[in-house]
């Protein structure tokens, strides 16, 4: 076992030693001409795909010469405008705005489900409730509160309002929103609302803002423009007037759908600024989608409630409405870029070094597919093991290699 032992540390030794002085070894490039054209193909080829990326993606495309900047300020501010007739009531912006004037997010009803004389009291809990339904007393548990419900239970099982069976008599707003909502008819006269959107970006490192609204010689020609434009990508790409319709339209969606279900819409204003050029050229494009998940029938959709209370014969009462809407949340993405000498050097040092992939990838071929392989091999790789015994005197001193570290293969080697 120690004879074992005395090997395995002169060997781990004898490895530490040769690695240690191989460490401080110099290796240098040497230049190996291979007249093959297979060969050389390849290499002018996988060059030219290189610089190809360099050029057209890296620098025109991607502007890798530019110092940027992705996460600027922004400020959001929207409002909705129009106005719909209702039956026999007018309707504005007071009545289906939430809210009226808003930031960036802002929402409009488009249909309503109404629940009116809500007063508190005991009613039949609705049937589908989960435990709501009984037979006798002793089926409802008093005091028993399901969150899930309208309210808690009284101990009693009554009669399910003017039906046949029973359920559970809760304590709440009575008659519960289920059994008495009125269902009214959809605002079809939205598609043709406009939501204002006023967008200003500031790029601090660049000191450069920017807003989405033309600029105008004096207030009242700018007043004019606003009340009238819409917003157009090609004829008006700085009007911030946008109509319901044409949102619902980009984002791919049936304005009828939307009026049953209601709907989430990302409005997306994107900025990207080449601050080389005039920054008045620095202008917004806009993008729509729907965000809310429509495949999930419990997720699709957007609803929220409110209530209107008022007195009714000295009894508080209110009148509860389930809104069903469009909500429209605006997300700001920005990007500018100005040339600066430290990307473009920084870019340019890459590419220049990234050209010595081609070497490698062909040294690859050559030493691994090309015929007479080992050849190759030979006469790229030198070893320089010792110096000359005896010093060739030159006019400086002596060479200590012999031979010239250029090999031209078109001589000898069968290719």
């Amino acid at each position: 076992m120690s004879g074992a032992f005395n090997k395995f540390i002169m060997g781990l030794r004898s490895f530490i030693t040769e690695y240690f002085l191989g460490f401080w070894d110099y290796e240098t490039p040497k230049v190996m001409v291979v007249k093959n054209r297979t060969l050389g193909v390849i290499y002018r080829a996988v060059q030219f795909l290189v610089i190809t990326y360099f050029i057209w993606y890296v620098f025109i495309s991607q502007k890798a010469y530019q110092d940027s900047e992705t996460r600027p300020e922004s400020s959001v501010y929207t409002r909705m405008k129009g106005t719909a007739v209702h039956g026999d009531h007018i309707l504005d912006t007071v009545e289906y705005a939430r809210p009226s004037e808003g930031g960036d997010v802002i929402s409009t009803i488009l249909r309503r489900e109404v629940t009116y004389d809500q007063m508190q009291g005991t009613c039949a809990e609705h049937y589908l409730v989960e435990n709501a339904n009984c037979t006798t007393d002793s089926d409802c548990v008093e005091g028993e509160v399901n969150f899930d419900g309208h309210g808690r239970k009284t101990g009693r099982c009554v009669q399910y309002y003017n039906y046949t069976f029973k359920t559970c008599e809760v304590q709440t707003w009575c008659p519960v929103e289920e059994h008495a909502a009125v269902r009214e008819p959809a605002l079809v006269e939205a598609i043709n609302f406009t939501v204002f959107i006023r967008n200003s970006i500031h790029f601090p490192k660049f000191k450069v803002l920017r807003g989405n609204i033309k600029d105008a010689s004096n207030k009242r020609d700018m007043h004019k423009y606003l009340n009238k434009c819409h917003y157009d990508e090609e004829n008006e790409p700085y009007c911030p007037n946008f109509r319901l319709g044409y949102i619902a339209n980009q984002a791919r969606e049936n304005f009828n759908e939307l009026c049953r279900t209601g709907g989430v819409i990302g409005v997306f204003i994107n900025w990207k600024c080449d601050l080389d050029v005039d920054p008045s050229r620095c202008k917004p494009t806009y993008a729509f989608r729907r965000l809310d998940v429509r495949k999930d029938q419990a997720n699709s959709g957007y609803y929220y409630r409110f209530a209107k209370y008022y007195n009714k014969d000295g009894v508080e009462s209110r009148t509860l409405i389930k809104a069903f809407g469009i909500r429209l949340d605006v997300i700001v993405h920005g990007h500018a870029g100005k040339f600066s000498p430290i990307p473009t050097i920084i870019s340019t040092v890459t590419a220049m070094t990234s050209v010595g992939i081609c070497t490698i990838i062909c040294d690859w071929i050559m030493l691994t597919f090309i015929d007479k392989n080992e050849v190759y091999s030979e006469r790229k790789f030198d070893e320089v093991v010792k110096e000359p015994t005896e010093p060739i005197p030159t006019e400086f001193g002596y060479i200590k290699n012999y031979g010239s570290n250029h090999s031209d293969l078109s001589d000898g080697v069968p290719l």
